[in-house]
């Protein structure tokens, strides 16, 4: 028995120390720069205003330009996503182990909880105003077109869009448990079990086409 006890922990301390490793080491796998995102932004904003489609199809197509490698999924390929007790629909730009870029947005406003996260999470507003709240102040957060809306690793919010409203979002960090928030609203709530089929297996083909390409 107190072999077996000393196997578990020597395995427990093993995957520990692995895992200390890694996450002291997951900034060398980004490829995304937020500085970069928002640049790409602004530079789209400026040049198409509030035609959100072009907004959003110029920074697409200069995500392609720069990471020409199969990085980037320029398929128009839009779910809805439940999370938080807010609803929305996003695309999937890419998918990975340490970082995700997606489009995410409504076109008539929602509300909800901004969930408790293993990354640190930009939120480049692409079109209309997001709101954010957090306990003890009496003040909303705004961040209107242009802005970003960093909530850090950790954190949690409320947050709200009272109208149209469409951002770019990149996540960096430890992406796989953020999975779980996303998909939680399907079984307490939703029961939109097609949509959650397709965006486990666009989700799916994307981390495990970046990881044949070397992307953690």
């Amino acid at each position: 028995m107190s072999q077996t006890i000393r196997y578990i922990a020597l395995t427990f301390a093993f995957i520990v120390a692995v895992f200390a490793y890694l996450n002291a080491n997951l900034h060398k796998f980004y490829i995304f720069d937020p500085t970069d995102l928002q640049n790409l932004s602004l530079k789209a904003i400026e040049a198409y205003g509030n035609e959100t489609r072009s907004v959003v199809d110029s920074i697409v197509r200069d995500l392609d330009k720069k990471f020409p490698n199969g990085y980037i999924n320029t398929d128009e390929e839009w779910v809805f996503n439940n999370a938080g007790g807010a609803m929305g629909a996003m695309r999937i730009i890419h998918s990975s182990i340490t970082e995700y870029v997606i489009i995410f947005g409504t076109a008539i406003g929602t509300e909800g909880h901004t969930g408790r996260h293993t990354a640190d999470d930009y939120f480049h507003i692409l079109h209309g105003t997001q709101l954010a709240h957090v306990p003890g102040s009496f003040e909303a957060e705004v961040y209107p077109q242009g802005s970003v809306h960093l909530l850090k690793r950790g954190q949690v919010k409320q947050y709200k869009m009272e109208s149209t409203c469409f951002a770019l979002e990149y996540a960096r960090g430890w992406i796989p448990p953020m999975l779980a928030f996303g998909f939680a609203d399907t079984f307490t709530s939703t029961l939109d079990f097609p949509t959650l089929w397709r965006t486990v297996l666009i989700n799916g083909r994307e981390i495990l086409g970046n990881l044949l390409r070397g992307k953690f």
